[in-house]
């Protein structure tokens, strides 16, 4: 004879309600392996969406690596750790002799000293956009950071505010102030200068110094919160107030231990924003022309190592157009690096981006018998964020023109 309970629980186990009850966790265990692990599982439960991941470029990914930084970094040494500790220990004693594992005790040393700087980035970026941040933590894993743009990113500390950079910021901004120092001082306090592409932001600095309203436009935020670092007097008050080891991760093509671990003061002068230069944190295309006295338009847009990092130069090429007013000019220096693997829409020679600039409605200026001197079309041999010290060096042959809308 069967008892009641053990009746009843096999009456449940073959009835309709165990099957019914059972969906939902089914539909929630089906839902986390497609999805992956919900911060809430009531979001799946009740329907909630989950947040959008944040961006390559925005502020949320930007001072998650800064914040990360320290993190990354050590855990790439004690991988670098582990690979010397693979090797026999007769090559490991050699390497001891050669003072590798010194060497790697001055990279740790390294990672602490720079962290000082990407930490207050990173401080920084909560103070600053506090909306954005009101319930994250940057250390999360939920917002993984990006090693490499940092790295890409503080390097331009050195370029575009140290004096180690000054020789190769004297070759590329040079050509393009010495084209703005012909207008009138008089008149540029009421012209407009666009600067699309800023990264940290020296060349808009300098052309905002020489008296133009000068606008510095930057989408990355891992670049435009360093330029923030120096732009905030809380953050910086003074000149060489920072030091960086920006050269400390890549081991390849050094001349010296001491040459790789070197250490670079940084900013040679302290850049504020004001009347003069205002700062445009978002994408270039969704810029549209300020009003002016001239026309509708910026006077001058001035683009440095940047139309090459358009997905589509054709469209780019047509915004710049679209930007300046009737009369205005296209000042341009840079070389023509297209974003490979089918990325860009169309990857251009110089022929064809100077024949898509005259399709657009630019004049072109000329060769050495063409227009004033200042103007005129030439290569300008230069290097980007080099290491001057490094085994290594790569120039660009950089093309320099003016291109002026027709009235």
């Amino acid at each position: 004879m069967v008892s009641g309970s053990a009746y009843d629980w096999r009456h449940l186990v073959s009835s309709d309600y165990l099957l019914a009850s059972l969906i939902p966790l089914i539909l929630l265990v089906l839902s986390v392996q497609i999805l992956g692990n919900p911060r809430d599982p009531l979001d799946i439960i009740f329907g909630r969406s989950r947040a959008a991941a944040p961006g390559h470029f925005s502020v949320q990914r930007a001072a998650a690596s800064y914040a990360q930084y320290a993190k990354l970094s050590r855990r790439e040494l004690g991988a670098m750790r582990a690979s010397y500790q693979r090797m026999s220990w007769a090559h490991r004693r050699i390497g001891y002799d050669l003072g590798y594992t010194t060497k790697l005790k001055r990279l740790e040393d390294s990672i602490r000293t720079n962290a000082l700087v990407t930490d207050a980035i990173a401080a920084l970026a909560r103070e600053e956009f506090p909306e954005e941040f009101a319930q994250s933590n940057l250390l999360q894993h939920d917002i993984p950071g990006d090693l490499s743009r940092v790295r890409e990113s503080v390097k331009h500390f050195v370029r575009d505010w140290s004096s180690e950079g000054r020789e190769e910021r004297v070759k590329i901004l040079g050509p393009i102030l010495d084209v703005l120092k012909e207008v009138n001082p008089q008149d540029r306090q009421s012209m407009r200068v666009l600067v699309p592409g800023c990264g940290l932001g020296r060349l808009a600095w300098e052309i905002s110094e020489l008296g133009f309203r000068t606008t510095a436009n930057e989408l990355s935020f891992f670049m435009s919160l360093a330029f923030r670092f120096l732009l905030s007097e809380k953050y910086t008050q003074r000149p060489q107030q920072h030091v960086f080891q920006p050269y400390a991760s890549w081991f390849s093509h050094q001349r010296t231990t001491d040459a790789l671990f070197r250490s670079v003061s940084f900013p040679d002068v302290v850049p504020r924003l004001g009347d003069s230069l205002v700062l445009a944190e978002q994408d270039f295309l969704s810029l549209r022309p300020p009003p002016g006295d001239n026309g509708d338009g910026y006077d001058f847009v001035v683009t440095l190592f940047f139309i090459d990092t358009s997905l589509n130069a054709i469209e780019t090429l047509q915004h710049i157009h679209a930007l300046l007013r009737p009369g205005g000019k296209w000042i341009n220096l840079g070389p023509l690096l297209w974003t490979g693997g089918g990325q860009a829409s169309v990857e251009l020679s110089l022929e064809e981006v100077l024949r898509l600039a005259e399709a657009v409605g630019f004049s072109v200026g000329g060769g050495e018998n063409a227009g004033p001197h200042k103007e005129r079309s030439r290569t300008v041999e230069c290097e980007y964020t080099a290491d001057r010290t490094a085994m290594m060096r790569w120039l660009y042959q950089a093309e320099f023109w003016v291109a002026r809308k027709a009235m």
